[in-house]
């Protein structure tokens, strides 16, 4: 019996250990440039940077801030065969495809007390960026009570679980290097111009908006 299918980054991670273990980039050597480095492996620099933070992960390479990705010495310290999630492009674009229809349902049962619900949210995630504190959790609600005002508990399962990856140690890791305050803020306005089209009961403006958003999100998230 097989086991669970390897994800595209744990495979692009593979052959990067393979190229290590052979002598292509020895220990205490830098990587070259992820440009570069995608390019020799016939990759997109979104599934490098995934398999990147993997390796980073289970230990086998370093990555120094303004100074680049180094191999490190010695065996992986990690489970080198265990996921670390899903692949953070591919939950980018999941939710994109499920998110902007929903938005849509959510538009034909708009409510006052609804929109007063999302104005709640987007006020707590704003005092959240400006206190310092991670507002993950008042990102979360906005978009699940997006699903909820559709009244399809499936919808809202999926929704769930899809942005609930987001805790997963891949994503993680890629949160804790790349969100910061002004990527936060981006995305909390965002959530207002959603907010303004489905108060207006605008179904194609607020799908658009909620494209626009993941979109934005998907960039300022893997796409440096």
């Amino acid at each position: 019996m097989g086991g669970e299918p390897r994800r595209l980054y744990q495979e692009v991670a593979d052959r990067l250990r393979d190229l290590i273990r052979a002598g292509r980039f020895p220990p205490s050597t830098r990587l070259p440039a992820e440009r570069e480095l995608a390019q020799q492996l016939s990759i997109s620099r979104p599934s490098l940077r995934e398999a990147l933070i993997a390796l980073e992960i289970d230990g086998t390479v370093e990555v120094r801030q303004g100074s680049g990705i180094y191999v490190l010495e010695g065996p992986p310290s990690g489970d080198v065969s265990r996921p670390l999630g899903e692949s953070p492009t591919e939950l980018m674009q999941a939710r994109l495809a499920v998110e902007a229809p929903v938005v849509v349902l959510a538009c034909a049962r708009v409510t006052p007390e609804f929109v007063e619900r999302l104005q709640a949210c987007g006020s707590a995630m704003r005092d959240a960026i400006a206190s310092g504190v991670d507002p993950l959790a008042h990102d979360r609600a906005f978009h699940v009570a997006i699903a909820e005002q559709t009244g399809n508990s499936v919808l809202v399962r999926l929704i769930s679980s899809l942005f609930d990856e987001r805790f997963s140690r891949i994503s993680a890791q890629i949160s804790s290097r790349y969100e910061n305050q002004l990527s936060w803020a981006a995305a909390a306005d965002e959530h207002d111009t959603v907010v303004r089209s489905l108060a207006a009961r605008d179904s194609l403006a607020a799908q658009a908006a909620m494209m626009r958003h993941l979109q934005a999100s998907c960039e300022r998230w893997l796409e440096h």
